[in-house]
């Protein structure tokens, strides 16, 4: 008496999906219109960026218009009125200019990571514009980076708190410390959780 084919039960590559099955691998796609909707407002921090510099330039050349937006939009607040640019300024404009940004690097990981993880390839295998980072994407690996990226993001928040200190009280300076602190705690929690089930899944090979 022959002995049933073990692999007669297992799907062959390329099989069709039962309609089911077929409509619910399908359901990934409606992260696409999220991932677009991401790219604008990708779209509308490089405005914000533009807009911002252009004001940092008109300032460096007397403008007091454009001195009073950045101050402004900075929140810088002194009992002494600001008629010229200088290096507070300067520093907590250029700190919000990194803080935009970051959190672009943090938009197109998540974009570009997010979609190759979960709806679709993009095939850009030996492209010469391929992140270095999107060849070994997983979801582990996304988690880990957003995390690192949040962290760097809160670290500049933090610090231009710091340096616009006298505007802030201590619970809010406080508050913001222990908020940074928090972040970080967990980003360490996620690489030594990753960490573990890299290791377990390693040793089940």
């Amino acid at each position: 008496m022959s002995l049933p084919d073990s692999t007669s039960a297992v799907p062959r590559k390329g099989s069709p999906l039962r309609p089911l099955p077929k409509l619910i691998f399908a359901s990934r796609w409606l992260q696409l219109p999220l991932y677009l909707g991401l790219i604008v407002a990708q779209g509308m921090y490089v405005i914000h960026f533009l807009i911002e510099l252009l004001h940092l330039v008109e300032a460096a050349f007397g403008s007091e218009q454009a001195l009073q937006a950045l101050i402004s939009s900075i929140g810088y607040k002194t009992d002494a009125p600001i008629t010229t640019l200088n290096e507070t300024v300067i520093m907590l404009v250029v700190l919000a200019l990194i803080d935009v940004v970051m959190i672009s690097n943090l938009l197109i990981m998540v974009i570009v990571g997010g979609y190759e993880t979960f709806v679709s390839r993009m095939d850009l295998e030996g492209h010469r514009d391929q992140p270095e980072w999107l060849s070994h994407v997983n979801a582990s690996v996304l988690k880990v980076k957003l995390a690192m990226s949040i962290i760097g993001i809160s670290s500049i928040h933090l610090l231009k708190t710091f340096i616009n200190a006298g505007n802030y009280t201590d619970r809010v300076l406080i508050a913001q410390t222990a908020i940074h602190i928090a972040f970080l705690l967990s980003a360490l929690a996620i690489a030594y959780t990753d960490k573990i089930m890299s290791g377990i899944a390693e040793n089940k090979h």
